[in-house]
């Protein structure tokens, strides 16, 4: 898959939400991005299902929703429905006995299924799950609250992860999420990431669609 940028509706401003979805259906990038918190995984509340079915209406492009809670299994199926495609669950935030089970879940609802991770977990923790996921969403920075600085070590991290899933000759695709811009988003793309999470990057500062643009010039280059 061609890396793409996937802006996160998060930073989008919300007075004028259909006008900012109907920009990113005509920018260049690839998905859509859902951050979805509940204020007990992490310290902070985003937006739920009203705000998602919003967005959905008017999307063109694949949506890839986030979550950022606890007992995530019980909201696969609302997802689905709403036409989510790629859904992604914290390590952190489950047992392992559980993850399992909602990653299965998630891809019996069509949905491709995804593991995210903290900036202090480390990626050997994905190995037993390659079988099971379809992408990583390596976080860059604390999940809860976007503009956060980003890590450096992420790129390392990425890197690690890229060898790891080459060595086990999985079909799992890389996101980062958490203070891509300009000044990263090479690096990260030529450590294996395929997938790159733009929230102040693509809303803050002027025009999302030139934002957008912007960042996808700097990650071809």
């Amino acid at each position: 898959m061609k890396p793409f940028i996937a802006p996160s509706m998060l930073s989008a401003d919300f007075g004028n939400l259909a006008a900012e979805t109907l920009t990113v259906n005509e920018s260049e990038a690839g998905w859509f991005h859902l951050d979805i918190m509940d204020g007990v995984f992490v310290p902070n509340i985003s937006f739920g299902f009203p705000v998602c079915k919003a967005i959905a209406a008017l999307a063109r492009k694949p949506m890839d929703a986030h979550l950022m809670i606890v007992e995530p299994d019980k909201y696969v199926q609302r997802f689905a429905d709403l036409g989510v495609e790629w859904l992604s669950i914290h390590y952190e935030a489950c047992s392992r006995p559980y993850l399992r089970k909602t990653l299965s879940h998630i891809r019996q609802y069509g949905m491709k299924a995804g593991l995210a991770i903290n900036p202090a977990t480390p990626v050997e923790c994905v190995i037993e799950f390659l079988r099971d996921i379809d992408y990583v969403v390596v976080m860059g920075v604390n999940p809860g609250f976007s503009g956060q600085k980003f890590f450096e070590c992420t790129t390392e991290k990425v890197a690690v992860l890229k060898e790891i899933i080459d060595a086990s000759e999985a079909n799992v695709l890389i996101q980062v999420d958490g203070g891509v811009d300009k000044s990263n988003i090479r690096m990260l793309r030529d450590a294996g990431a395929t997938s790159f999470v733009a929230g102040s990057a693509a809303f803050t500062g002027g025009s999302p669609k030139e934002a957008i643009a912007a960042l996808a010039s700097e990650m071809e280059l």
